[in-house]
C-alpha cells in the first residue's frame, strides 16, 4: 500500500517540477537570479556564488572582457563561464584552483586582434 502512494508521489512532485517546455520550472528552466544547486538548472547555463558562504543564484554568462573561469565539473561558479563563441584565457593548474584564483577574461578566438 505505502508503495503505490510514494510512486504517485514522486511522479507527481517530477510532473510539477518540470512543467510545461517552454514556462519556467520550480527546479531546471530557472530564470537569472533565481536560486540553483547546478547550472544545468539555469537557463543561461551557469549557476554563480559570490563567496563559499553566499547562496548561488543563476548568471548570465560571461560577455567579452569579463571576468570569467573555465567550465567546471561541480556546475557552481565564483565567475561564470563565457558566452558561446568565446574562450576564457585563464591560468588552469591545480594551484589557482585550489586557491580559488583560476579566473580569467573572455575574448573572441576569431578575433585575430585578440587571440592568446
Amino acid at each position: 500500500m505505502m508503495l503505490p502512494l510514494r510512486l504517485l508521489l514522486a511522479t507527481l512532485l517530477i510532473a510539477l517540477a518540470l512543467g510545461a517546455p517552454s514556462e519556467r520550472g520550480l527546479i531546471f528552466n530557472l530564470d537569472t537570479g533565481e536560486l540553483c544547486l547546478q547550472s544545468a538548472q539555469c537557463k543561461s547555463g551557469c549557476c554563480q556564488r559570490d563567496s563559499g558562504l553566499s547562496l548561488a543564484r543563476c548568471s548570465p554568462k560571461a560577455a567579452e572582457t569579463q571576468d570569467c573561469s573555465l567550465k567546471s565539473p561541480y556546475g557552481v561558479y565564483y565567475k561564470c563561464p563565457c558566452e558561446n563563441g568565446l574562450s576564457c584565457d585563464a591560468d588552469w593548474s591545480i594551484v589557482g584552483s585550489i586557491t580559488n584564483t583560476d579566473y580569467g577574461v573572455c575574448y573572441d578566438k576569431r578575433d585575430p586582434t585578440t587571440s592568446r
